[in-house]
Parts: structure tokens; sequence; C-alpha cells
């Protein structure tokens, strides 16, 4: 009579079997995302906002979020990173947290646009909008001007701001994955960035209202009389960019630290970043693998 044996005891031994089952587990495991936060430039203090937004994205996500910050806190900052043609490559998401209102060098900025035009995702933060831009910026661009291409692809064409005050955040689209399940809140003081135009196929899926006192003019007094007005932006959209359709997502919120560091802030960026890499639920919920 033939003798049966335990494959498991007699052909390998313990710590090559787990070895081999911890090696078919990796192997089922989603890679983390690789993000790349580009940070830096003028009137915000990206140095702690970098940390903030690194920390809180890698503990909502199965990400390795990778910070290109410059010190620089001139209109004019530019970034190392974007220097190189192929600058956006080993990457699944751009964050654009950059300032860098002055910089109009045509070659660079087209640089940064070939790549989400190539289907790079991205997101967009704060100052992002008030980025690359030049000429005539504060009238609306024409589609395919020359100073219309970072306008473009954030898909909403922003100048400026009032004074800071709270602003009551309102989500429109609560059917939209990002935005779907989260609360209105009302911000510390922050800056309600104007809409000169949004443009078509941007799905606005937040605003904000804000009571604005007149500002005061240099070395007068304040108006004991003056009263506030009620402004409205768009402060969270989506849109998608060029023909491969790339998936952006912005908002317009996040000059303060503290802000930055609102969990509720840190959610919503957390949605857009599922979002633009495809890994979000109908509910807002990651997919599996994705989220911690």
């Amino acid at each position: 009579m033939l003798k049966t044996h335990n494959f498991w005891k007699t052909s390998l031994p313990a710590t090559l079997l787990f070895a081999v089952i911890g090696l078919a587990f990796a192997q089922t495991q989603k890679a983390p995302l690789k993000i790349l936060l580009v940070a830096g430039g003028c009137c915000h203090d990206y140095d702690t906002q970098s940390k903030l937004l690194k920390a809180g994205i890698e503990e909502r996500l199965n990400a390795e979020v990778t910070v290109e910050y410059n010190p620089d806190k001139s209109t004019e900052t530019r970034f190392a990173v974007y220097e190189k043609e192929d600058w956006a490559k080993g990457y699944d998401i751009i964050i654009h947290d950059e300032c860098s209102a002055k910089v109009s060098d045509r070659a660079y900025v087209k640089r940064i646009l070939d790549a989400h035009k190539n289907g790079v995702p991205a997101v967009n933060l704060h100052c992002a909008m008030h980025s690359y831009r030049w000429d005539d910026y504060k009238s609306p661009v024409e589609i395919g001007a020359d100073n219309a291409g970072w306008y473009e692809m954030i898909g909403l064409q922003s100048t400026g701001h009032g004074p800071q005050s709270p602003i009551d955040i309102k989500f429109e689209s609560v059917s939209h994955p990002t935005t779907k399940g989260l609360e209105n809140w009302t911000t510390i003081n922050e800056e309600l960035y104007n809409n000169v135009q949004i443009f078509d196929g941007t799905v606005a899926l937040a605003k904000g209202h804000q009571l604005q006192m007149p500002r005061k003019k240099k070395n007068q007094p304040a108006n004991p009389d003056a009263k506030p007005t009620k402004a409205e932006a768009v402060v969270v959209w989506a849109n998608e960019y060029g023909p491969n359709k790339t998936k952006i997502f912005s908002t317009s919120l996040g000059h303060n630290n503290e802000t930055v560091a609102d969990p509720r802030f840190l959610d919503l960026v957390t949605r857009g970043l599922l979002w633009v890499s495809g890994n979000i639920n109908e509910d807002g919920s990651a997919v599996e693998g994705a989220g911690r």
C-alpha cells in the first residue's frame, strides 16, 4: 500500500511557506498612489502647509506624497521639477499648490500643461488659480488664446479676492462622488476667490458665501458707517481637460494654515485625489486598496 504524504510538511519549510503566502498577498495589494505636491511662492506658509497636506493625505490614502517645495516667497517662484520635459513621469497625480502669479515663461508653462494634456490628472489648491497669468488676464480670456492655457486646465478663471472673513460653504452637487455626503461648513477667516468665468464642462461642486466689509483705503480711517456686501463664488469644482479628458479637481479654499489642517478640508482634497485617479466609488468612498 502506498503511503500518503502531506505536501506542505515534506516539500516546503515553514519559513518558505510563509514567504510564498506573503508574496501572494502582496501581489493582491493595490500599489500606493504616487503623488507629487508642488508648493511654494508668494503670500502663504507653504512650508507648514505642504507638511499638513502630506501628512493628511497619507493618513487617509494608500499614497506616497513627494513634496517639491521652493521657499522663495516671491510671485516669480519657479520649480526645478518643471524644467524637465518628462517632469511628471512616475507620478499618478500632481497637486498644484504654488503661487507664481508673475511667471509668464510660455515654454515653462507649456511643459506643465502638456503633462496634463497627455493624461496626468491634477488637483489645484488655492493660489494655483492665480498662477501663470499674463497680458490682460483680468478680462475674460478666449479659449485657445495665448493667455488662456492655465485657466483652461483649471476650468475656471479667477483673478482676485476680497478681504478675509468666514466663508459659508454649501455643496451644490450632492450626487457627485467627490462631495456626496459631505456637510456644509463655515470656514475661519478665508479668501473668497472671484469667478470671472466658468468654462463649459466645468461642474460646480460647492459655492462660498461671504460678507465682505469694504477695504480701508491706505492712510485713511475706516468708515464707521460702512456696510458689508454679500459675495458668492464657486469654491470647489471639477472638469476634464484636453484631448484625453484628463480629470482635474480644484478648490480655491486654503489660504490659512488652520483651514489646510481642518479635517473637512483634507477630506475634500482626498476625495478630489480619488476622483481624478479613478479610485472613488459612487458614495465617495475609496475603492478597495486605495484608502486607509
